[in-house]
């Protein structure tokens, strides 16, 4: 029979109280794990009067590994996870007012520089923070010696103070959420395994556990280490690409510190060495997140219930973690090393957390994946999972984490086991824009072009696990070792000469790019089309989901967005018509689950449109350039001169139905080639092997990126998000609210909200910067995340940067708004532009003067580009040569 809890007034968090013996059969929620973030959603969900909620989990209430955790709570992060943190702390701080010891303390922290390198990448973070309000300070040994006198700084080249972060005791706010969501409503039931989560219609319907079954509407599985197992317990199973790492902790002896708040050491994140301290009482509590970290349970089939039971241990690599603590904290040398504990945690593929319903289940909801410091995030998790239950989206962007940006080769466990290896390390280490790739679990998702491109010089890096050519080595040779990644750099990259080879291919010659990680979805006819209405169903659908105008004619693309109710981007993506009733999307590689999913559930419930996921069956080609005309004209022996956005089918060489598209995703002349996956060697052999005379060469993605800042293209995930409109992305071309002066376009997703912004104007808008004054040989690069100033006032972050080879200058593109205290909001084309306007962007504490530039997404098709497009047809290269010679 299971046990019910009650608080009972005036208990402590940690009394268990009044139990029922009555079995629940029905709840609004259930969600599984009682853990800090189960809890943390119950209580949210109560506190916003969702009392009908019952938290299961298999043993007792925060029995897993949350009250292991190191209980800091860091505010020094990007913007994404410090939004999070931040409303963690806001929750932690209203307990401790209430009056429950959570064991809340201001204690300040120290991140530490022992590399050049370090300290530009604690002053990029430090310029992007302090606009926010939020203090740190840039700091050199001598003052890290004076706040924490144990330090030893003789390596130290500065550190970052950060006096508002603090700790807390993560096993009291386990137990104080329980208890208060207790209080709320919420019934909680220990020793309860849940078995299974039935679905009805792909939605959630009910959950079997060992003592019976729970009828529901939502599920939520915060089950922690067993989340990933537990998510293939469902049909269809719903992934969950989390596994436990083993994370080594070390509690020392009394060191007799003085405990009172003005006395309390601050944290330590000493990067370099992988290790953070402190103080636990009187003692220090010192942890790691080392580069080779070791997989939990590899001996075991499943993640066992007694998991204490399973951890091995390892003196050699707990020895060697232990004396980087000596080093860096001298007062160790004289102890005996302590016991070091092993506590393992949830990583993920990427380092980030796992939030959000499911794409495979409607109403059932994930949150794990904390990567080593589950309290610091589960305040703000729990808070923005129950708006998104309640009123169907979280008010903070929670996109970065999103559990729809995985496939299911990231839930292959193998892949976790290896792959987690590094990211535990990474947690620490510094990520260089661009230029910092795994080297686990690599290899998996591959083009058919990939042995060829290795061959020929290519640096590769990976997006949703696809592998993609970044840029090629010019100076590889057969027979030398294959290149590799260089190391990282803030300033002008290693690599920078190859790229500029490649610009000048695709300015004056040929490029040719395999961005075959593009989603590729198919809309067709459903099984039950309606052939006697005349009505087009797909025609329909896609105009309800689309912000433009789709109804183009057969063989016609038009580039559109997908919003949400807010007006924000679900999806950025290109639409082919191909036949009157159907097309065909290309959508950014991060999309191939989130999309899917989001057109999936919009569906028409007659079963009238379907769609199909072909993204693995075509090898896709960009083919770059001014000469790019001349060269598709001789392989296909056709005319080639396509419209600007138009697509046909030729023969390329011996293969036959190739799509041949009139785009580049860079804004220069030249084609998409989407060929079948069989063609696609020979496709590139035959581009190539002709292309030699065109000056054709191999161009990596790193330089398309840079090509497509400088055009000014806005690109999903930087500038297009769930947050950003449209209009003020500036792509006023790809919305249609009328189709004429007397037809209004239908209905669509995110009208009403364009609308709005359409009449009552723009609150921020995308701008295109040019960085004056720098030496881009000498200088820091901006290279995203770094604040605007527009006469001194901050009014921006840039959301994406490269170099602009065409202006020989860095290029930003970012959202600007109006200051702070600004009576008026909205934004205009006059105050950007204004002559008197000054703008500035701070790259590691360091400001730079900036042009500012509007203009419109169209200007892609630029007169230049449509000028190239239409030269005369020329179709061999032979006759070229002739013109040429005489």
């Amino acid at each position: 029979m299971l046990k019910i809890l009650r608080t009972v007034p005036g208990a402590r968090p940690n009394a268990r109280t009044v139990m029922s013996e009555a079995n629940p059969n029905q709840a609004r929620v259930v969600v599984a794990g009682a853990g800090l973030l189960g809890n943390s959603v119950a209580y949210h969900l109560a506190d916003n009067g969702w009392s009908n909620v019952l938290v299961l989990d298999q043993s007792k209430v925060g029995s897993g590994t949350s009250h292991f955790g190191s209980g800091t709570i860091g505010l020094f992060k990007p913007t994404p996870e410090r939004n999070i943190v931040m409303e963690s702390l806001k929750l932690y701080q209203k307990l401790h007012e209430q009056g429950h010891d959570i064991g809340l303390r201001r204690c300040g922290s120290l991140n530490l520089a022992q590399t050049h390198d370090r300290v530009i990448a604690l002053q990029r973070r430090a310029a992007y923070i302090l606009p926010t309000g939020m203090q740190c300070e840039l700091v050199d040994s001598d003052t890290a010696k004076k706040l924490h006198p144990f330090l030893n700084t003789d390596d130290l080249q500065g550190a970052v103070y950060v006096p508002d972060d603090c700790i807390a005791d993560p096993a009291a706010v386990v137990q104080v959420l329980a208890s208060e969501a207790m209080r709320k409503g919420v019934k909680y039931f220990e020793g309860c395994q849940v078995k299974y989560i039935n679905t009805k219609n792909e939605r959630v319907h009910s959950v079997e556990t060992d003592v019976g079954t729970i009828t529901c509407e939502y599920f939520v599985n915060c089950s922690g280490m067993w989340a990933r197992e537990l998510g293939l317990k469902s049909k269809p199973p719903v992934r969950v690409p989390a596994y436990p790492a083993q994370h080594y902790y070390a509690l020392t002896p009394s060191l007799s510190l003085p405990t009172d708040d003005d006395n309390l050491l601050p944290c330590i994140r000493d990067f370099d060495s992988n290790l953070y301290a402190r103080q636990y009482d009187q003692s220090l509590l010192i942890g790691w997140f080392e580069k080779d970290a070791k997989p939990a349970f590899e001996e075991t089939k499943d993640i066992p219930k007694a998991w204490q039971d399973h951890l091995q241990e390892d003196h050699g690599h707990c020895a060697a973690l232990w004396e980087k603590a000596v080093d860096r904290l001298p007062v160790l040398r004289d102890l005996n090393m302590p016991a070091v504990r092993n506590s393992p945690d949830n990583f993920t593929p990427d380092g980030r957390l796992i939030f959000g319903e499911s794409a495979e289940v409607k109403n059932y909801f994930v949150a794990c994946g904390m990567n080593g410091n589950p309290l610091q995030g589960s305040g703000g998790v729990g808070k923005a999972l129950a708006e998104w239950i309640i009123s169907g989206t979280p008010t903070i962007d929670m996109l970065p984490f999103n559990v729809q940006r995985f496939l299911d080769l990231h839930n292959n466990r193998q892949y976790l086991q290896q792959r987690i290896r590094e990211v535990v390390g990474r947690q620490y280490a510094i990520l260089y824009p661009n230029q910092s790739e795994y080297k686990f679990s690599r290899k998996l998702r591959c083009s058919p072009l990939y042995s060829v491109l290795e061959a020929r010089g290519a640096v590769f890096g990976t997006k949703m696990g696809y592998e993609r050519a970044l840029y090629f080595d010019a100076d590889y040779r057969r027979g030398d070792p294959l290149p590799t990644l260089p190391d990282g750099s803030f300033y002008k990259p290693k690599f920078f000469q190859f790229m500029e080879k490649e610009y000048q291919a695709c300015a004056q010659h040929v490029g040719i790019i395999d961005i075959s990680s593009f989603s590729k979805i198919e809309i067709k006819p459903g099984i039950q089309t309606d052939t006697v209405s005349g009505e087009n169903a797909v025609l329909n659908y896609l105009q309800y989901m689309c912000a433009n105008d789709v109804n183009i004619g057969v063989g016609h693309i038009v580039h559109t967005g997908m919003l949400n109710e807010r007006g924000g981007y679900e999806n950025d993506c290109m639409l082919i018509r191909q036949t009157e009733d159907s097309y065909f999307m290309i959508s950014p590689s991060s999309q191939q689950t989130r999309i899917y999913e989001w057109m999936s559930r919009n569906l028409p419930t007659d079963a009238s449109v379907q769609l199909n996921d072909v993204t693995s069956m075509y090898t896709v080609i960009n083919v770059v350039g001014p000469k790019s005309t001349l060269l598709m004209s001789e392989l296909s022996n056709s005319d080639v001169r396509l419209a600007p956005f138009s697509y046909r089918k030729l023969n390329i060489g011996y293969a036959s139905d190739v799509m041949i598209m009139s785009f580049t995703h860079t804004g220069m002349p030249g084609y998409c080639l989407y060929v079948p996956s069989e063609y696609a060697l020979h496709v590139y052999d035959r581009l190539i092997t002709r292309g030699r005379d065109y000056g054709a060469r191999d161009v990596g993605t790193l330089t398309q990126r840079f090509l497509r800042i400088d055009k000014f293209i806005p690109f999903w995930g930087d500038e297009l998000t769930s947050m950003a409109t449209p209009f003020e992305a500036g792509v006023f071309y790809s919305v249609r609210l009328d189709i004429s002066q007397l037809k209004k376009k239908e209905n669509f997703i995110g009208r009403q909200a364009l609308e709005r912004q359409k009449r009552d104007g723009l609150c921020k808008r995308l701008v295109l910067f040019h960085v004056e004054d720098i030496d881009i040989d000498k200088d820091v690069w901006p290279w995203g995340g770094e604040p605007l100033y527009r006469n001194n006032e901050f009014c921006g972050t840039v959301t994406s940067a490269g170099y602009g080879f065409a202006s020989e200058k860095l290029v930003c593109l970012g959202y600007i708004s109006r200051p702070e205290g600004n009576t008026v909001r909205t934004i205009t084309t006059e105050f950007i532009m204004d002559k008197d306007a000054v703008y500035h962007i701070d790259i590691a504490g360091k400001r730079f003067r900036l042009t500012q530039h509007i203009h419109p997404k169209a200007a892609m098709a630029s007169a230049i580009e449509r000028q190239d497009l239409s030269k005369s047809y020329r179709p061999t290269v032979l006759k070229e040569k002739k013109q040429q010679q005489s």
